[in-house]
């Protein structure tokens, strides 16, 4: 049987986090259409991930938003330029081929043949740390969550949320007082009384637990009590030794997420520290046609902020253009007077100025 032809692309940017969504519209501007790759099946990367609810405050000109609204409006800014998104894909091979070209594959068969690629893959690819219970990973999914993608699934239910960071106490407070949300219980676990937490948010968990919404427990899941098929008690053992049962309907484990390089780190590109070593002209990679924006990447003062990555997204885009539209000379514009941005993003052309 003959191989299906790889899908051709002016650019294929891996990973569909907001500086990789950024990507898009840099690019947009100058005309190069992109694939998007994700290993996640929804776009927004870490924020929608990890925090789509918590506020944001160093955006420009935003003065707060979330992590689900910011990415909201990426993905409106870049509706004029229709990217293509692949989601549920991890990219295993990035190969140059003969022609200059790279050819791009993922693990469930997705071909690309990219004049130039953008890693904005984040710190790699998120996988939460799991509770270390013997078999209770059965449960995964139905009654143990690492994530929350739907809090109506928990309205009314005895939950047991484990962890001292800002997602466990988060979520803990949302299902203890959310009108819509609200559970039947909550208990929060931790290993010691000590949190990692914003301390404006452990203060508001202890007020809640003060006011008899909410109980905090210092202890550690060590095992598990099932019957017909479902969990109905945690085993949590204290600093004292002893062990004591927590009924409930779900277990929420927020442990952190371990980055993983994943892939990237056989793709013969410069790494320092499991990041991507870049030029700070172009965000260029030590492969020609490879670059890298956002926190994969690294150089002397990078900073991990999301505003730092659009900038970097920015250059890039410049940057790759050889690649992409070899000899064609490109002018800089701005989007405020050029009539030819006002028609690539299908705009009305501003009023003239009276002044």
């Amino acid at each position: 049987m003959t191989a299906t032809p790889p899908i051709e692309a002016d650019a294929a940017i891996i990973g569909a986090g907001p500086v990789g969504l950024f990507q898009v519209f840099e690019l947009g501007l100058l005309e190069v259409r992109a694939h998007v790759i994700d290993a996640l099946p929804h776009v927004g990367g870490q924020p929608a991930e990890l925090y789509p609810g918590k506020p944001i405050y160093d955006i420009p000109a935003i003065p707060v938003c979330s992590g689900q609204e910011l990415v909201d409006a990426l993905m409106k800014q870049i509706a004029p330029f229709a990217p293509t998104f692949h989601l549920g894909h991890e990219v295993s091979v990035v190969q140059r081929q003969d022609d200059g070209r790279f050819l791009v594959e993922t693990a469930r068969g997705l071909r690309l043949l990219a004049k130039a690629v953008f890693i904005a893959a984040g710190v790699g690819a998120f996988q939460p740390r799991p509770l270390k219970v013997p078999g209770i990973e059965a449960f995964e999914d139905t009654q143990l969550f690492y994530r929350v993608h739907d809090p109506a699934r928990l309205v009314g239910r005895h939950l047991l949320v484990a962890g001292g960071g800002d997602s466990a106490l988060d979520w803990a407070i949302h299902f203890a007082t959310h009108p819509e949300h609200r559970a039947a219980s909550v208990v929060l676990l931790h290993r010691r009384d000590g949190f990692q937490a914003a301390p404006a948010v452990v203060a508001r968990m202890r007020a809640l637990c003060e006011a008899q919404q909410m109980q905090f427990m210092v202890g550690q899941v060590t095992g598990f009590e099932e019957a017909a098929g479902r969990m109905t008690a945690a085993l949590v053992t204290g600093p004292d030794g002893v062990t004591r049962r927590v009924a409930l309907d779900a277990l929420l484990a927020f442990f952190g997420m371990s980055p993983k390089l994943g892939p990237i780190a056989h793709w013969q590109l410069a790494i320092e520290r499991k990041q991507l070593v870049v030029d700070t002209e172009r965000f260029a990679t030590s492969e020609p046609g490879i670059f890298a924006v956002g926190d994969i990447n690294t150089y002397p003062g990078k900073k991990k902020l999301i505003l730092c990555g659009f900038h970097e997204a920015t250059l890039a885009a410049y940057g790759a253009l050889p690649h992409i539209f070899p000899g064609k000379d490109v002018f800089f514009q701005y989007t405020t007077s050029s009539t030819q941005l006002h028609k690539v993003l299908g705009v009305a052309p501003p009023p003239p100025d009276e002044h």
